[in-house]
């Protein structure tokens, strides 16, 4: 099965056209899509009051893919605010346990830096990751070449197998070391996750004019010729594994939402239990 979704559930202004109130969007959300990736938990850990009210706003089969703390990974922008990798491992684990429970948490991701690359110490804190997460499905996802380049990648991809990482395949612009190459190879039969960060080579690396990088990274709207070209590789992809997550990242100028739903009609899925929609009671 295929779940398609977005990066984030607040951006998406296209969804939300009834002029709802921000605290009734991840309800409005998911009367489009069947999963959605939690980015912040990425910022901070999140409070169990707000993920139980998550787990409320939405449908029985509605699932999360939970971004990593940034500490965890080691972006670490800005303080840490626990004083051991312990504690907090401990406090994430904590926070996702309700979604876990309440059978919504499709999976962790760990997204790694540009700066972390294939070499021996971060082999090894992969493993240290793993061994926290051991009771939860975890994705990995790699923002440096090295690990797929030719000397690493298959070494990369059994250690992901070995390990019973879920293997986050990317479409993302070519730019250099700090992207990595679309690797459509499945790590686990159970899931495997897609993520659809969009091609705009030029923003990948470098801020334009001053404005924030996120603003300029992931501003790209893919076109039919390429949701075309997605649609055909991840179908195959999901072949290989019992639940395939799709999760479009180009949110920069508003073209994930309309580019997950041409993918959606592209793959013929129709999804059922969804969150039923609001009417606009005032359109023509």
């Amino acid at each position: 099965m295929i779940w398609v979704g977005l990066t984030g559930w607040g951006d998406h202004d296209s969804l939300y056209q009834n002029a709802r109130p921000a605290k009734d969007k991840l309800a409005a959300y998911a009367g489009h899509f069947p999963t959605v990736e939690l980015d912040s938990s990425f910022y901070a850990v999140p409070p169990r009051r707000n993920v139980e009210k998550w787990i409320q706003e939405t449908p029985e089969n509605f699932t999360f893919v939970v971004k990593a703390y940034q500490g965890i990974t080691g972006h670490q922008r800005g303080e840490i605010p626990f004083q051991s990798k312990k504690e907090m491992f401990d406090a994430f684990i904590q926070a996702v346990e309700p979604l876990k429970q309440a059978g919504k948490l499709a999976m962790v991701l760990c997204q790694f830096p540009p700066w972390f690359d294939c070499r021996k110490e971060n082999v090894d804190y992969l493993r240290y990751c793993r061994s926290k997460f051991k009771d939860v499905d975890a994705a990995l996802e790699f923002r440096h070449q090295s690990w797929f380049t030719d000397t690493y990648k298959e070494k990369t991809l059994e250690y992901m197998k070995k390990e019973c990482w879920i293997h986050s395949i990317c479409d993302e612009p070519q730019a250099g070391e700090r992207s990595i190459p679309f690797v459509p190879e499945v790590t686990t039969q159970e899931k495997t996750l897609v993520r659809l960060h969009g091609r705009n080579v030029y923003g990948w690396n470098k801020p334009a004019d001053g404005q924030e990088w996120r603003d300029v990274r992931y501003l790209y709207d893919y076109n039919s010729e390429e949701i075309a070209e997605l649609s055909s590789k991840i179908t195959a992809i999901a072949e290989g594994t019992q639940e395939c997550f799709v999760l479009f990242n180009n949110n920069s100028g508003g073209h994930a939402a309309g580019n997950a739903k041409q993918f959606i009609e592209q793959i013929g899925i129709k999804y059922r239990g969804l969150a039923p929609r609001q009417l606009d009671l005032f359109s023509e």
